[in-house]
């Protein structure tokens, strides 16, 4: 099968018969075989009937549904799980992302050799409230991430060769960062496409503002695991033996100064009467703490069950 077109969706009824419609149609003149996933993540209305009906005209087309609403990036985890194409594209259910995109990001997979194409909504149609954050969102992402030439990390519109969603879990609202969750798993070839943006044409957007503080939370949380979470120890303990050497250092001070006043029978108060005491002592027991966090860390991380759950690219 060359093209799985995955579709996650939420309360989507009124765009679902145009957008099947117009992935057909791009499919049948490109002569591409292919799939589409509708992934209906807890819909109130009748988006799951408007998707049984498109399945009974279209034998390309499937379904699956969630009982509850879990969120965007389960809905991608599980389409990706089902697909089969040795192309997998993923768009948004709204009309916003543009079906006639997808032959050229086919290209680019096949031909150009990328393991993954992020669409670039150059030109958008949404509000100054949501257009400013998303630039200062990517280039925080950007930087963190250290993939450079992307400009829009949260585009629905991407592609991926089979082997990157066979790979990689999506999972929380890690969608934002599955470029980043990609070279993470050894998939650095990661290019963009400028696409067409069009307004939304049917409802409303169903994500609000709180969606770039969970995405910067997301990014820290990202970001801090893909570099210690196989060795905690790296972080934890380093910082716990830097505050217990200071917090050591500090009360070697406080115990010289009261042992030297001592000897030369000058005035000295007791070592508890120094704030500088204390100072030293909080720091050794958060060194202890921390160091002590990084060896659980460790000791957790040895024996979990994907300790060992490496990337294979090919095998002789």
């Amino acid at each position: 099968m060359d093209i799985s077109v995955i579709v996650p969706l939420y309360n989507e009824e009124e765009s679902l018969p145009e957008l099947e419609s117009w992935i057909a149609r791009v499919m049948k003149e490109n002569s591409f075989s292919y799939e589409i996933i509708f992934v209906n993540d807890g819909s109130t209305d009748n988006s799951w009937k408007v998707i049984t009906s498109l399945q009974e005209k279209n034998p390309n087309v499937k379904g699956v549904c969630f009982r509850r609403n879990y969120g965007k990036s389960p809905a991608l985890n599980v389409g990706f799980e089902r697909a089969q194409g040795d192309v997998v594209i993923t768009m948004d259910a709204d009309l916003q992302d543009s079906p006639d995109e997808i032959p050229e990001l086919y290209r680019m997979i096949k031909k150009e050799g990328y393991d993954l194409v992020s669409g670039w909504k150059q030109k958008r149609y949404d509000p100054l409230s949501k257009t400013i954050p998303t630039k200062l969102f990517n280039a925080t992402a950007r930087k963190v991430s250290g993939i450079p030439n992307l400009h829009d990390f949260n585009c629905g519109l991407k592609a991926y060769h089979h082997d990157v969603v066979k790979n990689i879990e999506v999972y929380g609202e890690m969608h934002r960062y599955i470029p980043y969750l990609a070279k993470n798993a050894g998939f650095a070839r990661i290019g963009e496409k400028v696409v067409h943006h069009q307004a939304r044409k049917y409802g409303k957007t169903k994500f609000g503002l709180n969606r770039f503080v969970n995405g910067y939370l997301d990014l820290l949380s990202l970001w801090f695991v893909s570099k210690f979470g196989g060795k905690p120890m790296h972080i934890f303990g380093f910082l716990g033996t830097i505050m217990f050497l200071i917090g050591m250092i500090a009360a070697i001070v406080v115990g010289t100064s009261k042992l030297w006043a001592m000897y030369h029978g000058d005035a000295y108060r007791l070592v508890t009467d120094s704030p500088y005491f204390y100072i030293a002592l909080t720091m050794m027991i958060l060194g202890s703490q921390f160091f002590l966090a990084g060896f659980i860390g460790e000791l957790i991380s040895r024996n979990a069950e994907g300790r060992n759950n490496y990337q294979i690219r090919e095998e002789i």
